[in-house]
């Protein structure tokens, strides 16, 4: 008899939604695929591009709230501000090599409404080799 009275609290406590996670709002959840990525090798001079791919994973609406890098030979333009649950946007990011000699690396960084990951990093880099003397 004691176990039945168990199983039936148990069901009632199911439905009631009392189990752990029952109560956790719905939320976005971002992902970039992938989040870093190695240009390897190249010249002074030279624009480089990489398109990386926005992710929403959660169950809300994301809001990509701001996209910014922390120098001025890097850009991102996104597609999309706004992603539905399962939805994805393109990032287009370019890296100018100007003048640079030797290892660069820099960083995307996109701010959003998602609680665990407000501030996402995408980091990208090259090696500039030295200008060949004329």
């Amino acid at each position: 008899m004691r176990r039945r009275g168990l199983v039936a609290l148990a069901l009632v406590a199911l439905a009631a939604g009392a189990l752990p996670g029952a109560d956790e709002p719905r939320a976005p959840r971002i992902r970039v695929e992938p989040d870093t990525f190695d240009f390897g090798r190249a010249q002074p001079g030279k624009t480089l591009r990489k398109e990386f791919t926005i992710r929403n994973f959660g169950d809300a609406e994301l809001l990509i709230e701001g996209v910014s890098t922390t120098c001025g030979c890097t850009a991102a333009l996104l597609a999309e501000r706004t992603l539905a649950p399962g939805g994805s946007a393109a990032l287009r990011v370019t890296l100018e090599t100007r003048r640079y000699s030797g290892r660069l690396e820099r960083q995307v960084l996109v701010r959003s409404n998602d609680p665990k990951t407000p501030l996402l990093q995408i980091r990208v880099g090259v090696t500039v080799e030295a200008a060949k003397a004329p």
